[in-house]
């Protein structure tokens, strides 16, 4: 989404996952191996994992984000989704990437994560 396209009225602003696949709570606990070195909760439940695509042949792709463009691991954030969800038995291949649309916003996170981080 950007200027050029801007979401139409009642379109998410975030792709909705898979959910119904069978691989996809496995998947979600795998990304919630995966942390921010800065920020004492794991990824998942910071809302920084917006959509997971799973097809049926065990293909998997990941639209997330960070907490800021300027993230010191954003280079390399996008591949430790992808060894964390590859290890995941049945998935065939992983392609994780950052998107920007949506902005996060601390509203993403989970309870437990803003418990954690002293927010409730």
């Amino acid at each position: 989404m950007n200027a050029e396209n801007p979401p139409m009225e009642g379109e998410p602003l975030i792709k909705p996952s898979t959910t119904d696949h069978p691989l996809h709570e496995a998947i979600c606990e795998a990304c919630r191996t995966v942390h921010d070195p800065e920020i004492p909760v794991n990824i998942f439940d910071l809302g920084l994992i917006y959509t997971i695509e799973i097809d049926d042949a065990g293909n998997v792709n990941v639209l997330m984000s960070l907490t800021a463009p300027g993230c010191p691991v954003a280079g390399e954030m996008p591949g430790w989704v992808e060894d964390a969800v590859m290890a995941v038995p049945g998935v065939q291949s992983v392609t994780a990437q950052l998107v920007w649309e949506p902005q996060w916003g601390m509203d993403m996170m989970s309870d437990e994560a803003r418990l954690e981080l002293g927010f409730m």
